[in-house]
C-alpha cells in the first residue's frame, strides 16, 4: 500500500515537472478564448434580424440584398465548427466572411435612404454592430494569442515529450484568406453621405 502511494506521488511530481499541468492550463485558455470568439460572432448574428427588419421598413425594394444577408446568416448558423480541425475552422471562417460581405452590402444600400439613416432604432443598431465588430476583432486576437502560446509550449523541449505522450498536438491558427481586410471593422457611420461636402 505504501509503495502505491509513493508511486502515485512520484508520478504526480514527474507530471508537474514535465509540463503536463502547463499544457492543461494553455489548452483551457484556448478553449475559453474560442468560446469568446463564438460569443461575439453570435452577438453579431443576433443583431442582424433587427437590422434587416429596420432596413426593410424603409427599403423593402432592396429584397435581393436583404435576402443575401438573411441567407448568409442562416448558413453561419448551420456551420458546426471544431477549432481543432483545420477544415472545419476554414469553413467557419468562410461563412463568417460571407456574412460580413453581405452585411457590408446592406449597409452600403442604406446610404440611399436618408429617412432610414435618421431613424433612432437604426442608429442604435448600427452603433451596436460597430461595437460588436470591434469585440470580434479583440476576441479573435485573444484566441490567436492563446493558440500561439499553446503551440509554442507543446513544441518546446521537454514539454513536447509530454505532449507527444498524451496526444497533445498543435492547434490550427485562426486566420483568414483576406486577413488584412477583415482585421478592420466595417465602417457603419452613416452620419454623412460621401457626396456631402466636408466641413
Amino acid at each position: 500500500m505504501l509503495r502505491r502511494v509513493l508511486w502515485a506521488i512520484a508520478i504526480s511530481i514527474g507530471l508537474a515537472g514535465c509540463g503536463y499541468n502547463d499544457i492543461q492550463v494553455a489548452d483551457e485558455s484556448t478553449k475559453s478564448a474560442w468560446s469568446e470568439v463564438l460569443n461575439q460572432y453570435q452577438r453579431r448574428a443576433d443583431l442582424i434580424p433587427n437590422l434587416v427588419a429596420s432596413v426593410k421598413g424603409y427599403a423593402d425594394q432592396e429584397k435581393e440584398v436583404l435576402t443575401q444577408v438573411t441567407e448568409a446568416r442562416s448558413r453561419v448558423g448551420q456551420v458546426r465548427v471544431d477549432p481543432s480541425d483545420p477544415a472545419s475552422l476554414k469553413q467557419f471562417e468562410s461563412s463568417q466572411r460571407d456574412l460580413g460581405s453581405a452585411l457590408s452590402r446592406l449597409l452600403v444600400v442604406t446610404e440611399n435612404y436618408p429617412q432610414l439613416k435618421s431613424d433612432q432604432n437604426f442608429r442604435e443598431l448600427q452603433a451596436q454592430l460597430e461595437g460588436t465588430e470591434n469585440r470580434i476583432t479583440v476576441a479573435r486576437k485573444r484566441y490567436i494569442d492563446a493558440v500561439q502560446g499553446y503551440n509554442v509550449m507543446v513544441r518546446q523541449f521537454p514539454v513536447n515529450l509530454t505532449a507527444m505522450a498524451f496526444g497533445y498536438k498543435e492547434k490550427p491558427q485562426f486566420a483568414v484568406e483576406n486577413e488584412r481586410e477583415i482585421s478592420t471593422a466595417p465602417k457603419v457611420d452613416f452620419g454623412k453621405s460621401a457626396s456631402e461636402p466636408k466641413k
